[in-house]
């Protein structure tokens, strides 16, 4: 039943406080009328003491007074209808049409908290998801229902990056063509979504894909109800349609100082950098939320995005995300400065459940001998690197001097890859044993006898 109230306490910026309220749940959707213009906003209870609650205003919630407003509380949680329609669709952080096309009719709704997946029901991730980057998919290979992030920093190419795993992704099994991209922007600028728009619209792969976009200038509560209707619709698409769903989530950032704001305005104690102590469990219901479910085709893979304040990987948001996800790709600055794109520092980055995900039933038998050794031999370069800046170039033995060069030949043919180059997962590995020729037979020391036959013909 619903319940109109129209004497308030309070009114302080975008939250309402009310009392002698009757049954009201939190996170319950209520309607804010004006009654001198009869202007109707959306808001959401984010707090209840006894009888009182504290509402927040989805929007501008400029020149209202305690006196002029009517509040229906709509006795449901925020809920977005969902179908197959809404594949090539952009919508805003409310899920609503921004695209002049039709609104969207289902039979059903969907609450946007959702829940976690249940562990007792998950499945475990296996199947290997080909991004056609050869630094992610050898080295940090993404595997269907991971959550994986990027690490980013301010002005380093994580936006391109996004856009060229949303054109190139693809699951290398029978299931790919119900492969589908979920993209959720969240405080970002118009030019940034204008790139990303025109970027897939180039690639063809709208048809594909659907947009849940919040804008830097919209408001702040959109900021965090958009991932979630993102999520919604990619668990709908996941686990009701049977489609194999990339979830891609830029900025993660945003959404924790959006959370931060909200938290200061209701004068919640602040933690660690002033973000609420609840951060980790609002990045949790977020993060858990991708996986796969036991008895279910479909899939939710999850890679947000997140830009490190000062490239600080110990950053709160980084910290907590690094906690909860299975790994991570770090950008670097110094590769990026060096014009190498993408600029994937390999040492800090990791996707835990690669080893699962890679060799002879997935990717190809030498996946994993050749990934540890490119490792091994790439944190060797960085040491020989610092001796010659020591002691000088000249003076290195001539086997730190084949690192040296391993090392160039490296990052200029491996790492780096042009934006529209999408390299199948047997080419990386057949140049992956190219540049391991240019090192010391002796230091293949990660790799095993019958595969340094088999490939090198030894």
């Amino acid at each position: 039943m619903k319940k109109e109230y129209l004497l308030l306490d309070k009114v302080e910026g975008s939250l309402i406080e009310l009392s002698n309220l009757h049954r009201v749940s939190n996170e319950e959707i209520v309607k804010i009328t004006s009654l001198e213009d009869e202007k109707t906003r959306l808001g959401q209870v984010v707090k209840i003491n006894g009888d009182k609650a504290t509402v927040q205003v989805f929007g501008d919630n400029l020149g209202v007074s305690t006196r002029n407003l009517k509040l229906s509380f709509e006795a449901r949680p925020f809920e977005i209808p969902l179908s197959e329609e809404i594949l090539g669709r952009v919508f805003n952080g409310l899920a609503e049409p921004i695209d002049k096309g039709p609104l969207i009719y289902a039979d059903k709704f969907y609450n946007i908290n959702g829940r976690p997946i249940n562990p007792a029901s998950r499945k475990y991730p296996r199947n290997f998801i080909q991004t056609g980057i050869s630094s992610i998919d050898v080295l940090t290979t993404l595997i269907r229902g991971q959550k994986l992030p990027i690490f980013s920093g301010s002005g380093l190419p994580h936006n391109e990056l996004a856009a060229q795993i949303a054109k190139q992704a693809k699951i290398k099994d029978d299931q790919g063509s119900d492969f589908v991209i979920v993209f959720a922007a969240i405080g970002a600028k118009h030019d940034e979504v204008d790139y990303f728009r025109q970027t897939f619209k180039n690639a063809g792969v709208l048809e594909k894909l659907v947009m849940y976009i919040n804008y830097a200038d919209d408001p702040i509560m959109e900021r965090l109800i958009s991932p979630k209707c993102a999520l919604t619709a990619a668990e709908y698409l996941a686990f009701e349609k049977n489609k194999q769903v990339l979830v891609i989530m830029t900025d993660i950032t945003s959404y924790g100082e959006a959370l931060r704001e909200v938290s200061s305005s209701r004068e919640e104690v602040p933690s660690r950098k002033g973000y609420p102590g609840h951060l980790y469990s609002d990045l949790a219901m977020l993060y858990e939320r991708a996986g796969m479910i036991r008895g279910i085709d479909g899939s939710i893979t999850l890679i947000p995005i997140l830009t490190m304040p000062n490239d600080d990987i110990t950053h709160p948001i980084a910290d907590l995300t690094g906690f909860i996800t299975e790994g991570q790709i770090v950008l670097g600055r110094d590769l990026n400065q060096e014009a190498i794109y993408p600029p994937v520092d390999i040492l800090p980055s990791l996707s835990r459940l690669m080893k699962d995900g890679i060799g002879e039933d997935y990717t190809r038998d030498d996946h994993a001998d050749v990934s540890s050794q490119l490792f091994a031999a790439y944190s060797r370069v960085q040491e020989v690197r610092a001796l010659a800046q020591i002691v000088g170039e000249e003076d290195l033995s001539d086997k730190d001097k084949m690192f040296l060069k391993f090392g160039k030949e490296f990052e200029k043919r491996f790492l780096s890859q042009n934006f529209d180059e999408n390299r199948d997962i047997e080419e990386s590995l057949d140049l992956s044993w190219e540049l391991l020729k240019i090192l010391p037979k002796d230091s293949l020391d990660r790799i095993s006898p019958k595969l340094k036959k088999k490939y090198l013909g030894e």
